[in-house]
C-alpha cells in the first residue's frame, strides 16, 4: 500500500460523495484501505492525509457546482422520461459510483420548489435540454388536492417485484400476489421456473421499471433477460424497496 494510491482513493471517493471526503470507517469500507495502512506510516491524523490530498481542514473541497449537479440530474431524468424521486436518486448512486449522492442534490439544488426552478433555469440556458424543460414546467404545475383518506384502509397496499429463472433466462416481473403469479407462470412455461428472489415494495410498477431499465441492455424478450452473476447478486441484495 503506497502513499499515492491512498491519496488517489481519497480524491476519488470524495468526488463520488459530492466533493466531501469520507470519514475513516466509511473510507475503509469503500476502498479496503484500513486505518493501519496509513496511520503512523504516512500520516499521524486523517486530517493530515486529507490536507495532502488537497482538501482544506474545515471545508475540504468545493462541492459539485449547481450546473454540474443539474446536468447529472437532468441526464438521469432523460433516461427515466420524468423527473426522478429521491429513492431513484439513491438507487442510481449505488448503481453508478460516478453519480452524485442524493444528499448532494439536496445541498446544491435545494428543496422541491427550489430544485424545479434551478432545473428549469438550467434547461433554458443550455441548448439541447428543451424536452427536459417541458418536464420541469409540467412538474411545476400545482398538485391536485388529495382525495379524502379512506379510513377503512389504513394499511398501504404492498406488492412484489420478482426474479424467476427458467433455463438460462430470467423473468423480472411484478405482482400483488406473488404466490398466485408463480403458479400461473408454472402452468404457462415449458420449463420449470425457479424463484430467485422477491422484493417487497409499496410501488411495484416503479420498482419493476427501475430494474427493467437497469438491465435494459440484457433484455432478451419482454420481461425476460440474460443476466450474469453480478446482476442477480445486485437484485438479491434488495429485500424491500
Amino acid at each position: 500500500m503506497d502513499r499515492q494510491h491512498i491519496l488517489k482513493e481519497i480524491r476519488r471517493t470524495a468526488l463520488v460523495n459530492g466533493g466531501v471526503p469520507l470519514g475513516t470507517q466509511r473510507f475503509a469500507a469503500e476502498t479496503g484501505i484500513k486505518r493501519s495502512d496509513w496511520l503512523g506510516r504516512f500520516w499521524a491524523r486523517w486530517g493530515d492525509a486529507l490536507t495532502e490530498a488537497g482538501f482544506r481542514p474545515n471545508a475540504f473541497q468545493e462541492s459539485f457546482d449547481v450546473a454540474q449537479v443539474a446536468s447529472r440530474y437532468l441526464e438521469f431524468a432523460r433516461e427515466l422520461g420524468r423527473l426522478p424521486v429521491e429513492a431513484e436518486l439513491r438507487m442510481k448512486g449505488k448503481a453508478d459510483p460516478s453519480f452524485p449522492s442524493h444528499s448532494t442534490f439536496r445541498l446544491r439544488l435545494g428543496n422541491r420548489d427550489e430544485r424545479r426552478a434551478k432545473l428549469l433555469e438550467y434547461c433554458q440556458q443550455h441548448p439541447g435540454f428543451d424536452d427536459l424543460a417541458a418536464l420541469c414546467v409540467a412538474d411545476d404545475q400545482p398538485e391536485a388536492a388529495p382525495e379524502p383518506a379512506d379510513e377503512s384502509a389504513d394499511d398501504v397496499q404492498m406488492g412484489f417485484v420478482y426474479l424467476l429463472k427458467s433455463g438460462r433466462h430470467y423473468k423480472l416481473g411484478r405482482s400483488n400476489a406473488f404466490g398466485r403469479r408463480e403458479r400461473e407462470l408454472a402452468i404457462q412455461l415449458p420449463q420449470k421456473a425457479d424463484t430467485v428472489h422477491v422484493i417487497t415494495t409499496d410501488d411495484p410498477p416503479g420498482i419493476e421499471a427501475y430494474w427493467h431499465n437497469r438491465f435494459g441492455a440484457k433484455r432478451a424478450n419482454g420481461e425476460w433477460f440474460e443476466l450474469d452473476f453480478a446482476d442477480v447478486k445486485a437484485f438479491r441484495r434488495r429485500k424491500f424497496m
